[in-house]
């Protein structure tokens, strides 16, 4: 199952990785309606935050603003960051100038207070990073006691699987980079990621501090099948591997 760019390769070239300024544009129009970020990943972690009204959410590499302006629609009260200049830019043009909106990096210490936030919201952005330990401690640093981190990061599985079909040799147990050449709206970018195992995943969230209460393999929306038929398999359900969703509580 392909991811967010329109075409992919991969690549053993270590260029300078994961520039989303270099096509911030073009990534941001590409997937406000696409099946893996519009009919996938969006509406599932918001089925997972359920009703935030009143709430105070940090959305992690927050892109250009989708999942924070969904929120904030539900009542939420938002801030982000996310380590590129040029997605905070859009981030702000989506959601005011007023806006709790910072450049911040997750491998570095995080711009707010202890526990201030019921929930944490981290899409896409874990499998960035090669060590878990530090980012995961921030994250639990910010959150009130019993507050929520909703993530979402790359299946392992699935990463196994493209991985083998290109050719290379990947053993699911093991943590290890890998790379691809994402293209988006004529823009070309070197994408680098890590992926590791459930157990390590669950191990890590376990250390930080983090009680696992929902491992989720979500459907797609509906309508997906209907806007998206040559992209999803030929099942009742349409469902595929994609991502892997958690929520865990601050313990």
């Amino acid at each position: 199952m392909p991811f967010v760019p329109e075409s992919s390769s991969v690549s053993e070239d270590p260029a300078v990785v994961n520039d989303y300024d270099s096509f911030a544009e073009a990534y941001s129009a590409g997937n406000e309606a696409s099946l893996i970020n519009g009919y996938y990943t969006r509406p599932a972690i918001l089925d997972l935050a359920g009703d935030v009204a009143g709430r105070r959410i940090l959305d992690v590499g927050c892109g250009s603003g989708p999942i924070s302006a969904a929120l904030r629609d539900r009542g939420a009260t938002v801030a982000g960051f996310d380590s590129s200049t040029k997605m905070v830019e859009l981030a702000r043009k989506r959601l005011g100038p007023d806006a709790d909106l910072q450049i911040a990096d997750l491998g570095h210490p995080l711009p707010y207070p202890d526990g201030v936030f019921d929930d944490v919201i981290a899409a896409l952005v874990l499998h960035y990073l090669q060590d878990w330990t530090a980012p995961l401690a921030e994250l639990r640093r910010v959150l009130k006691p019993g507050g929520r981190l909703i993530v979402a990061v790359d299946h392992p599985f699935e990463i196994v699987l493209r991985q083998r079909e290109a050719g290379h040799d990947s053993d699911y147990f093991a943590t290890y980079n890998w790379s691809e050449e994402w293209t988006q709206g004529g823009h070309t970018a070197q994408m680098s990621f890590w992926t590791r195992p459930l157990h390590a995943m669950t191990d890590a969230f376990t250390a930080a501090g983090f009680r696992t209460a929902v491992i989720s393999e979500p459907p797609p929306a509906p309508g997906a099948r209907e806007l998206f038929p040559d992209r999803l398999p030929d099942t009742p359900s349409g469902a595929f591997l994609c991502f892997l969703f958690f929520v865990l509580e601050a313990t």
